[in-house]
């Protein structure tokens, strides 16, 4: 799996969680939620510290991750992490 990220929105994180250069924002299958890809879960994030990496990318000196025990998740495609200036939101891209 390869994971990217976009300044916009590296940028969008560090305003909405007000994050400091230096930490970390962790992407994270959850039970519940729609529009996944694995029925019945969604994607999640929040602030964390990493334990085993799975996936990363620093963008604007945060890093942004997936564990390697929520890869499974993501079923070997990509994730990429976009952001939209007419909606001011995260969109997130797995293909």
């Amino acid at each position: 799996m390869k994971m990217s990220i976009t300044k916009p929105a590296a940028k969008w994180f560090i305003r909405e969680l007000n994050l400091e250069e230096g930490e970390a924002v962790r992407f994270f299958a959850r039970y519940g939620g729609f529009g996944g890809v694995h029925k019945g879960f969604s994607l999640a994030l929040d602030k964390a510290s990493p334990h085993n990496i799975g996936a990363e990318i620093t963008e604007e000196g945060i890093l942004f991750f997936v564990e390697d025990s929520d890869l499974w998740y993501f079923d070997q495609m990509d994730f990429h992490i976009k952001y939209s200036r007419k909606f001011d939101e995260i969109e997130y891209v797995i293909e």
